[in-house]
């Protein structure tokens, strides 16, 4: 007698069969993936927290602080894009094996409401810009905004993803450049974009280098790693290289942060009366370009919010059929999205974007830790694939639930270290988002050693 620590002989043999088959016919072109994915580059956040990080701590700090940004993110996408693309898995379908099945539905449901959040703050700044350039209310502006935005996703963001967000990157990648050149020539160079330092140094600085504080800072949309798993579970496995390096790689993280950054920096530093924030940025650039800073704005925000509705729904959905049992047709639930988008955007979400960021950063972080460690342990050792029916799985799975708790603990009461006491705000904000995902991979990998019946989530089968 044996015990089959990796599932059934049923399911072990299908998912076998279906890793050997591929099915890349039904997966995404490169080029199609490549579009689709490039869409989250053109979020206005990167544009401004760029701006604002260089304000904050000076401008070489913030840059330092990128690019490190740039290769950490590289490195760890290229690891979780490869196991996606080789196993078809999603965050819903991923989780279930470090977090449980019961365990999974606390991770799509995460996923889900940032996913959504980030849609109602990229709808807003749509709206703002229709209501700076045409007046009226924010109520009707959104609801433009949703109307106009939610038929992209019907039908799958296979079918619209790729094409809608093709379309729109040359007016996002020369719309920044425009703008750039127009503010330079309108109001003159200021070379204070590049050599701008702070001129008091503030409490939270205090918690290491401007660098560092900057890196930590980028950490708190470590939500794109999740992100990533799901766009890249559609990926051809005959094109994981070119997604590991192009799609999901590096060469994205220049565009998404290094690009946007400069731009926002240079903005800021040179059209007169613009603040380092969102709306700041976006109210500069359709007072600075008129009705082309419109469509910039639209091109820009249009495909991003092409892949915050997506998944947003997409886990919505996950979620809700894993605990409620409900089945729903894709058209209900994104519709339900939108919906929940709207009203959220009646709310005034942009003033708690940096709150939000920090306590959403804590949980994102824990689990990609988490994932990654789970990848780089496992490697060669049989990996689960996503084609394992539900019931196979533990409800949940003490090694990512422990690791992925300790570390939120951790992060959380970093963050609160400011509250208690402000001179030590820097610290948390500096040191807590590094020290919550190296919690997270020495608790879950210190688990993989001593637990190991509990590494792949599954339950455990006696057979012959």
């Amino acid at each position: 007698m044996s015990i089959n620590l990796t599932g059934s002989n049923e399911d072990v043999e299908a998912t076998d069969a279906l890793a050997r088959e591929g099915s890349d016919e039904d997966q995404m072109s490169r080029g199609s993936l490549a579009m689709a994915w490039y869409g989250v580059a053109s979020a206005f956040f990167f544009v401004y927290i760029g701006a604002a990080m260089a304000i904050a701590y000076g401008t070489v700090n913030a840059l330092i602080g990128i690019a490190l940004s740039v290769i950490v993110y590289g490195a760890i996408n290229a690891v979780l894009s490869r196991y996606a693309i080789n196993n078809r898995t999603t965050v819903a379908a991923f989780s279930r094996t470090i977090l449980g099945n019961a365990g999974s539905a606390i991770a799509m449901i995460i996923f889900a409401l940032i996913a959504i959040y980030y849609a109602v703050f990229e709808g807003s700044l749509v709206a703002y810009a229709f209501m700076a350039a045409f007046g009226g209310e924010m109520w009707f502006w959104s609801l433009v905004v949703v109307v106009g935005t939610t038929p992209l996703i019907i039908g799958g963001v296979r079918r619209f993803l790729d094409k809608i967000n093709g379309i729109l990157l040359p007016i996002y990648f020369f719309g920044l450049i425009a703008a750039v050149v127009w503010a330079t020539v309108q109001y003159g160079y200021n070379p204070a974009w590049l050599t701008h330092t702070p001129e008091v140094s503030l409490p939270f600085v205090a918690g290491g280098p401007g660098w560092l504080a900057t890196f930590s800072g980028y950490m708190g949309v470590w939500i794109l790693m999740m992100y990533t798993m799901d766009y890249a579970a559609l990926g051809k496995r005959k094109d994981t290289r070119f997604h590991q390096v192009f799609t999901f790689g590096p060469f994205f993280y220049l565009v998404a942060f290094a690009f946007s950054a400069v731009v926002g920096i240079i903005l800021t530093f040179t059209i007169p009366g613009t603040e380092a924030s969102e709306t700041g940025i976006v109210g500069g650039i359709v007072q600075l370009m008129g009705f082309l800073g419109i469509i910039v704005v639209i091109a820009t925000q249009t495909r991003i919010n092409t892949a915050n509705y997506y998944l947003g729904a997409a886990n919505l959905r996950a979620f809700g059929e894993k605990v409620f049992r409900l089945r729903m047709p894709n058209l209900a639930w994104v519709l339900l999205s939108s919906l929940i988008i709207y009203l959220l955007m009646l709310l005034p979400v942009v003033q708690y974007i940096l709150i939000a960021l920090a306590w959403q950063g804590v949980l994102v972080t824990a689990w990609v830790a988490i994932a990654l460690t789970h990848v780089l342990m496992g490697r060669g050792k049989g990996q689960e694939h996503a084609g394992i029916r539900d019931e196979r799985y533990r409800a949940f799975n003490t090694n990512g639930l422990i690791a992925w708790v300790v570390a939120t603990v951790i992060g959380i009461g970093m963050l609160q270290l400011g509250t208690m006491n402000p001179e030590l705000a820097g610290i948390g904000s500096s040191w807590g988002p590094i020290l919550t995902a190296v919690s997270a991979a020495l608790v879950y990998a210190l688990l993989w050693k001593t637990n190991p019946t509990s590494r792949t989530g599954l339950i455990p089968v006696v057979g012959a």
